[in-house]
Parts: C-alpha cells; structure tokens; sequence
C-alpha cells in the first residue's frame, strides 16, 4: 500500500515535472525569461524549504505517528495546487505571470510538505536493510507507472480530443487539453495517494532527543556525513537525466514530425490535428523507451540490489547509458532517423531507473552509518536532501529547456499563433538537432559525470555488513525496540 501511495504521487509529480515548461512556455507562452528565473528563484527557496521540512519532521511525534499525519495534511492542497496550475484564466500578461508564479511556489512548498515525510517511511517502516531496499524499490517501481499515467492521457488525448474540444485556435485547444488531462490526473492520484495513510505502520521509531548545547546540529551531522553528500553529489551530477523525460515534448514539437505531408493546400485544422498527432506519437516513442528502459531496469532492481552492490550498480549502468547517448547523438546528427535512434534512447533510460531506487536506498544505508557513528537518525532530513535533489534536477532541466529555446532563436508565440501552427519541418536542421540534443548529449555527459562520486563511495560490500552488525547491536544495547 505504500508503493499504490507512491504510484499515486507519482501521476502528480510526473503532471508538473513532464509538462509545466511546456504549459509556461508554448500554451501560456510566459516570457522565456520569466520562466527561467521562476524556476531558478523557486529552487533556490526549495534549497530552504526542503531541509526546514526535514528538521521540522524530525524533531517531533505525533499522535498519529511522525511522517504518515503529512500524507494526510498535504494531498487536499496539492490537488487544488496542481489543478490551478492548468487553469489558464483569463488575465493580463503581467497578471498571469503573478498568477503562475504564486501557484507554483506555493505548489512546491505544500509538495514537500508531503514527499519529505513520506520517502522517509521506508526508513521506519523496518530496521531490516534489505528489506527498506525492496520496500524502496517496488515503490519507487510503482511510482515510476505513475508517472507514466499522464503520459498516456497525452498520448491518448493527442488522437481523441481533437473530436471533442471544438476550437480552432490551437491555443485554446491546448488550454483545455491540458486541463482535462491534469483533471483526471488528480482525481486519480491524489486517491490512492491518500489511501496509504490507513495501511502503512511505522515501526522504528527512535525515540525524539532534545539538543544538548554543544552537539552538532542536524545541518551539520547531515553535511558532515561524507557518504551522504557524496550521494547528494551523485544525485545533482545527474540532473540532465531528467531531461529526455522534461525535454521529450519539446522534441516532439520541433526536432521530428511523423506524419502525412504538411501541404499548403491543407486547412489550419487539418494542419492542427496533424502536427498535434505527430507531437503525440514522438512523445509516445520516448515515453515507450522510458517506460522498457526505465521501468524494466526498476523491476529489476530488488534482484539486483540483493546480488551486487549499489555503487557498482550505479557505475556500471550511467557508464552504459553514457555509451548509448554517443550512438544516439551521431545517428541523430549524421541521419535524422528517430526510429534508429530507438535502441539506444532505451539503453540510455536504464540508469535512469538504477538511479531512481538507488538514491533512496543510499540514502537509507547512509543514515544507518550516521546512526552508527553520531546516535541520531535524521531520516526526514536525508529524505530532504534527496527530495531537494530531484526538485534541482527537473528545474535545472526545464531551465536547459528554456535556455535552448534562446540559444536556437525559436519564438514560441510563432510556432503556436491562431493563423498558424507551426511544424518541426518548418524549422532548420541546426534547430531540430539542437532541440534533440537536450535528450542525446545532454543526459549523456550527465551519466558519466555522476558515476564520478561513486568511485569514493565505502558503504557497500563488508563495510556495509559491519555498520549494520554494528548498528543491531548499538540499538539491543540501548533498548530500543522494533514494534
């Protein structure tokens, strides 16, 4: 029940993290500016926000236990939050730029009040490591379907909601689009989100400890942990992986077209329905690449966890899919082929799903050494770290995004006016190429830079089974109880 939670917050994060740059920057067409310093600003309060969560989370117990009251408190406002995201109302250009940035800071704020504490529940949820490992893995697999959900309402929307939505301003078409698919996104995810405060238990439970005057802080015993930050450092190296999820849509829109020839002889609504199904059908490529890729490496990953060692893992895989960007990048440059591309898109979302587990468990095993080493366990605020880590990536993402959209001249207003919609094929070659690279090159060099922290990683192998003897033993000897 704690994975069916993660599924659900999985179709909710994936509503804003896959789209809202596409949301801002071609239906709202915000100024690309604008967006940019957004998502940069908002990160930069996250970089507060997610470890005050953390701290917060950490110093006190409820009555209805320490991390599961949050799943309860947030999924209301984080349902409301994301809808008002999609809403596009009616307002100046000045006035929506207010609107957006009140609503997505206030979305990112009232998300981490829920995802801090609950991918800390793992670590209460049992003191058993390979358990918490499998535990993370099959939520983490879950979430990942998750986050596949919106994928399949856009895909599915791109061929049904052309007959429904009667417009012929492709700008009004995509208002509604969007809204309908964050609509039924919501409703079914905030439901099984909820759903798991009922059925998940937490059963270590340390008991809370009061700050002696001279004990390090809990920002300090976090910064101090050297295998920690070189986890958190693993996570930040690999934020261009975000990409061919964050950046598909956009390729989809000018680097491919699939589709009848766009003559001149064709109506604005016959041009629109084209070049809206082809926008659908590239996306469904990377998303059936991420979802073999991806969710295949995730499936996986409980036999794998129990038969190798994280780091090795984790090396291993983003040196494979640093490999397959290379083959990627050429055939994309030398053919212009998406369909050859296809193997190696897929090799390249392998890492992508070692690491969505991983981290989480590292993480797990690096609070273990803490534990060992300092007596506190600052569960809420390692899951902050990381947390705060995935937020950076799919901002730094969106902003690469938008980043391109300067650096190859391309004007969204043009590409998606009232008169007419523009193609991929209206574009230059330099354009389509440089639109692909943000999910060829960019992941690329991302996987091999993150498997550079891994190298000084010590917690695997021995070491790993010694900390945990260790740590049984510290807790039996302090009375410590697992319910």
């Amino acid at each position: 029940m704690f994975a069916v939670g993660a599924m659900g917050q999985g179709m909710i994060y994936a509503m804003m993290s896959s789209y809202i740059s596409d949301y801002y920057v071609n239906v709202l067409q915000l100024p690309l500016m604008f967006v940019l310093l957004l998502m940069l600003l908002a990160r930069v309060w996250d970089a507060i926000n997610d470890p005050l969560m953390g701290i917060i989370v950490d110093r006190r117990t409820t009555k209805r236990g320490k991390m599961k009251p949050y799943i309860l408190y947030a999924a209301i406002p984080i349902a409301i939050l994301t809808i008002l995201m999609y809403l596009s109302p009616n307002l100046s250009k000045t006035s929506l730029m207010v609107y957006s940035a009140i609503v997505y800071v206030a979305w990112g704020m009232i998300y981490t009040m829920a995802d801090v504490p609950f991918w800390s529940l793992p670590n209460i949820m049992t003191p058993n490591a390979e358990e918490r490992g499998s535990v993370i893995s099959f939520g983490r697999t879950l979430n990942g379907v998750g986050s596949a959900v919106p994928e399949v309402l856009f895909l599915l929307g791109g061929f049904l909601l052309p007959k429904v939505i009667e417009t012929t301003n492709a700008l009004e078409y995509n208002k509604k689009k969007y809204l309908i698919i964050a609509l039924v996104t919501v409703l079914i995810g905030i439901a099984l989100y909820a759903n798991s405060y009922r059925h998940v238990q937490e059963r270590v439970l340390l008991p809370d400890k009061k700050r002696v005057q001279g004990e390090p802080s809990q920002l300090s015993r976090i910064f101090k942990c050297k295998p920690l930050m070189l986890v958190i450092a693993m996570g930040i190296l690999s934020s261009g992986r975000y990409m061919i999820q964050a950046a598909a849509l956009h390729v989809a829109r000018y680097a491919f077209y699939i589709g009848p020839e766009l003559t001149p002889d064709l109506t604005i609504e016959q041009r629109t329905a084209y070049i809206d199904a082809s926008v659908s059908s590239v996306k469904t490529i990377f998303q059936v690449c991420a979802i073999v890729g991806m969710f295949g490496a995730m499936l996986v990953m409980p036999v794998l966890m129990k038969k190798f060692d994280y780091k090795k893992l984790v090396i291993t895989t983003c040196l494979l899919g640093f490999v397959a960007s290379i083959f990627t990048t050429l055939i994309g440059w030398f053919t212009a082929n998406l369909y050859i591309c296809i193997p190696f898109i897929l090799i390249s979302c392998i890492p992508l799903g070692v690491l969505n587990v991983i981290s989480y468990a590292m993480i797990g095993d690096c609070l273990d050494y803490m534990e060992l080493t300092t007596g506190f366990r600052d569960n809420a605020l390692g899951s902050a770290c990381q947390g705060f880590v995935n937020k950076l990536g799919n901002a730094l993402a969106t902003c690469g995004i938008v980043l391109m959209y300067m650096f190859i001249n391309i004007d969204p207003a043009q590409m998606l006016s009232s008169d007419v919609i523009m193609a991929a094929t209206d574009l230059t070659r330099t354009q389509n190429f440089a639109m692909f690279s943000l999910v060829s090159v960019v992941p690329g060099v991302s996987l091999l830079l993150c498997s550079i922290p891994m190298f000084f990683y010590k917690i695997s192998g021995k070491e790993k089974e010694r900390i945990m003897t260790e740590l049984a033993a510290k807790r039996k000897a302090e009375g410590i109880i697992v319910e």
